[in-house]
């Protein structure tokens, strides 16, 4: 009885080794091509987060437990821009075009910044802050708005101005023009404004007032510079 329950015990352990080794087989091994769970994700990827469709046909999509690589439509990638620009519209393909020529562009990190500045134009104009507009806006804008603060300032009128917020911020266009990447937006926000005279009387606005305003403003850069700097290059008042 011994002998018999011993060779049962020789065949289950024969049996256990080869399980063990076949599953050390197919889940144990490495290939090589491992992330270390300590090194950083590659920060590198294109903007949609996948290879271009090859012929603008297929994207082939990874292999899973040794299948073959499955073809999914180009219709099914993600788009670029999200929700910022759907794919095949003019704003797409203008985002298209200057992300071309600068890839360092990103639509909702423009937002942001455009933001900042419109708020730091429009209190730098009140304010009459020469140095600060001269930064932020191009030669003839900041002609244009240095002769109305001269005027503002001939006739000893004040311009008092106070931020409430922006209740809308969206990129309308985009394009390329020659070496200039350009970015028109369209800005609603509430302002409380007044103009007072050299006796300090009101003669325009309301200090006690909320104003809607709504602008639209072009931003440009030259693409070939080494200034990231975009510069207001058009004003105009929205409707």
């Amino acid at each position: 009885m011994s002998n018999v329950f011993d060779i049962y015990t020789i065949i289950f352990l024969a049996l256990a080794v080869f399980i063990f080794f076949r599953l050390r087989s197919v889940l144990g091994t490495k290939t090589g091509q491992e992330r270390d769970p300590f090194q950083p994700r590659d920060t590198n990827l294109p903007p949609a987060g996948r290879p271009p469709a090859p012929g603008g046909e297929v994207i082939p999509m990874p292999a899973r437990n040794g299948a073959p690589p499955v073809a999914m439509p180009a219709d099914h990638a993600a788009p670029r821009w999200g929700d910022m620009a759907p794919v095949g519209t003019p704003l797409a393909r203008g985002f298209d075009a200057i992300a071309s020529r600068d890839p360092s562009f990103e639509p909702a990190g423009f937002v942001g910044g455009a933001k900042a500045a419109y708020e730091m134009i429009v209190l730098g104009f009140a304010g009459g802050d020469r140095k600060m507009l001269r930064d932020l806006l191009a030669k003839d804008v900041f002609e244009g708005f240095e002769a109305a603060i001269r005027d503002r300032e001939t006739r000893g009128e004040q311009v008092e101005t106070r931020f409430v917020g922006i209740e809308k911020a969206e990129i309308v266009d985009a394009q390329v023009r020659g070496d200039q990447a350009q970015v028109t937006m369209k800005f609603v926000s509430q302002l409380v404004t007044a103009t007072r005279d050299r006796a300090g009387t009101v003669i325009d606005g309301s200090p006690d007032r909320v104003t809607d305003v709504t602008d639209v403003w072009t931003f440009a850069r030259n693409v070939t510079d080494r200034d990231p700097n975009w510069r207001l290059i058009a004003t105009e008042a929205g409707g």
